[in-house]
């Protein structure tokens, strides 16, 4: 087998305040290999924000291993990592393109080829026309798109989503979730994707990593079995259902 892309080895992280020490992961071990779009499900506040922050360099881990890339490609979270959030934080005084080339300028990437990179991308995510628009005059699930594909736009190694999907309707988080999907299986990044819904976690990954409540340990590493390419449908399959309800039973919710 291939060297991981992402290998975590007895991950520990502690928050420490003047009267206690709060352990909020507790030695969690994940090899995830390029390409992989990986899901993170667990209660609220169990650590999985956490985890993708340790991931993004943004926190650092008290115990434990966290490798991610290799000697003959080293890894940087300043160049190397694309964020996605709940909300898309798009700046309202800037166009949708100005907004999604704000990585390539803090970077100091060349702005031609960002600015053709940026436009390939919104039209990758159906935002081909809306270049000239603010966010105000886009709908939720739009400026959605519009902050995976300001994500996208340095080119990173890694994309890591923290429940980017959260505050949208149902219907249109069906639809991101379709459109991920898609957008994935262009660009092949490696994608970790934090969810609170069981069936969302189940239909987008290709593994599925199943966190307890706090201190968040790794209930379950799960491979999804499931064809690359998903639509609507296969939610009704057997063994999709077979996989939720296994989750389920891991977070005790069955």
């Amino acid at each position: 087998m291939a060297e991981s892309f992402i290998s975590l080895t007895d991950v520990r992280k502690v928050y420490r305040t003047r009267r206690e020490e709060i352990e909020a992961i507790q030695n969690i071990s994940i090899e995830v290999q390029a390409g992989e779009l990986v899901s993170i499900v667990g209660p609220s506040g169990c650590g999985k924000s956490t985890l993708l922050k340790i991931l993004a360099g943004l926190h650092p881990h008290d115990g434990g291993e966290v490798r991610i890339g290799s000697a003959a490609e080293p890894f940087d979270p300043s160049r190397d990592v694309g964020m996605v959030f709940q909300q898309p934080l798009l700046l309202k005084w800037r166009r949708i393109l100005e907004n999604v080339l704000l990585p390539a300028e803090i970077l100091g990437l060349p702005m031609k080829q960002s600015r053709e990179r940026a436009r390939d991308l919104l039209a990758m995510v159906g935002l081909a026309g809306f270049e000239t628009n603010y966010p105000y005059q886009l709908s939720g699930g739009m400026q959605q798109r519009a902050a995976i594909a300001r994500a996208l736009v340095h080119d990173p190694k890694l994309i890591l989503m923290d429940e980017p999907f959260g505050a949208l309707d149902a219907l249109t988080r069906e639809k991101m979730n379709l459109e991920l999907m898609q957008i994935w299986r262009e660009s092949r990044k490696t994608i970790l994707f934090v969810t609170h819904g069981i069936q969302e976690a189940v239909f987008l990954g290709s593994h599925v990593a199943v966190m307890t409540a706090r201190p968040a340990r790794l209930a379950e590493y799960m491979t999804i079995d499931l064809p690359e390419k998903r639509d609507l449908a296969i939610k009704t399959q057997e063994n999709f259902g077979e996989y939720t309800r296994r989750i389920y039973k891991l977070l005790d919710m069955d």
